[in-house]
């Protein structure tokens, strides 16, 4: 064929263009400190104003996570989720979405969730993204009655999901120094241990007056509901997060019980621990449970600020463990774990490193979840640590509720002798929001 000009022109584009360099980012061979696309996590976030945001900060700080939905029913903080992880990914690629049913049915490329809804969603939000085959790191307290908690473990295991309960002091130092020196026997026998559990003003029984709801597409009211039953919006529900002190929006000794006591147990062979006691004492009074292993549990509670001094640590969040030949304890702010004797500390870098060798986990909360969805192991905060703390949180405000002491046995989940504590092992959810 005759070669004419244009088809020599063609050609010659075609040769130029294969022998041309070709610019690849840095970022998509893995090089620098982002991983390479195909080592990448790919992650969704539910529940993403407050603290939520500040928990989708916190995961996509790490190298191996992409980012590449967000969902709330408030638009202006998916809005503002969605343009967080654009500027952090540097693209404009980021889904936002209304619905998490939505959200877990469309997106199969998502492998893993951060749900940070309020309290009322957690379990649900949870045990619907493991049905998707979704990994889940659920901010605290992961259920709000025993029974969701239980859905939460049977929906774990039956669908190989790997979970994190956002209990994140489990794996910072200076708590998990004061853990292994109760673990490890170097301060005797325990016999006590307590666990910060303050209060706040109590939990509301009523409602707040009725407002016009806002368009549906700002303020998704029956959704932000979800699961507990329906009561009129308000918008100091909504706003700085005032659905924290109206009962069956939230719990009671469980939102410091989630970690704290998570904490004090993470130092104790609980597997000689078949049920607990709780000694009912007042409606004011500090919670004394006793574990069947002997050790006495005592859910601390102080009036006042939560930064009030107090003899068993300093701060908030804290756990101290008592034994025969000492004591330990942690909160937040320590430097190091505080201890009866300065010659506990003596150890402090063999045990860290003992602990680390045993464990192989990282100080780092959400790189242990993140680490977890890699090898498939369980978490330090996996649903079975969650439902056992859970449980106790849960028993104690049972028997705050019913204002009479109670056992409960933790292998049967069920309270010894008392039928009416047992019908508040649970509660009915509202459609469609069921488990």
């Amino acid at each position: 064929m005759a070669l004419t000009r244009r088809r020599l022109l063609k050609q010659g584009a075609a040769v130029s263009a294969a022998t041309l360099p070709v610019v690849v980012p840095a970022s998509a061979l893995g090089r620098g400190r982002r991983a390479a696309p195909s080592e990448r996590i790919v992650l969704a976030g539910i529940g993403i104003g407050g603290r939520g945001a500040g928990d989708l900060g916190w995961i996509l700080g790490e190298p191996d996570v992409q980012c590449v939905a967000v969902c709330d029913v408030h638009r202006g903080r998916r809005d503002a989720a969605k343009a967080m992880v654009d500027a952090r990914h540097g693209s404009r690629d980021c889904a936002a979405y209304g619905d998490m049913r939505r959200l877990l049915a469309e997106r199969t490329d998502v492998e893993a969730v951060l749900i940070a809804t309020g309290d009322r969603w957690h379990a649900h939000a949870s045990v619907y993204a493991m049905r998707a085959g979704k990994d889940v790191y659920c901010e605290k307290p992961s259920c709000l009655t025993m029974a969701q908690g239980r859905a939460v473990v049977e929906t774990a295991r039956r669908y190989g999901r790997v979970f994190q309960t956002s209990t994140q002091r489990l794996t910072e130092a200076h708590h998990v120094f004061a853990i292994e020196m109760a673990r490890t026997g170097r301060l005797g026998d325990v016999h006590t241990v307590y666990a910060d559990c303050r209060w706040r003003d109590g939990l509301r029984l009523d409602w707040l007056p009725s407002e016009p709801e806002p368009p549906q597409d700002e303020l998704d009211w029956g959704a932000w509901l979800g699961p507990c039953p329906w009561r009129p919006y308000n918008r100091q529900y909504v706003d700085g997060g005032g659905w924290y002190h109206f009962h069956g929006l939230a719990t009671d000794v469980a939102q410091w019980g989630a970690h704290t006591v998570a904490q004090a147990l993470a130092g104790l062979d609980m597997r000689r621990v078949t049920t607990v006691e709780i000694e009912y004492a007042g409606p004011d009074a500090t919670i004394v449970t006793r574990l069947s292993n002997g050790v006495k549990l005592v859910l601390f509670r102080a009036p006042g600020s939560v930064w009030d001094p107090c003899k068993y640590w300093r701060g908030s969040c804290g756990e101290r463990f008592d034994g025969t030949d000492g004591w330990a304890a942690a909160a937040d702010g320590y430097a190091q774990t505080e201890v009866s004797s300065p010659a506990l500390l003596r150890d402090y870098g063999k045990v860290m490193a003992e602990y680390a060798g045993r464990t192989q986990r990282p100080m780092n909360h959400v790189r242990d979840f993140l680490d977890c969805v890699r090898s498939r192991r369980p978490t330090v905060a996996n649903p079975e640590v969650m439902y056992r703390s859970m449980s106790i949180c849960l028993a104690a405000d049972i028997s705050g509720q019913l204002k009479r002491s109670l056992k409960f046995d933790l292998g049967r989940s069920r309270f010894v002798g008392d039928a009416e504590a047992n019908r508040l092992r649970s509660r009915a959810d509202r459609t469609p929001y069921t488990l």
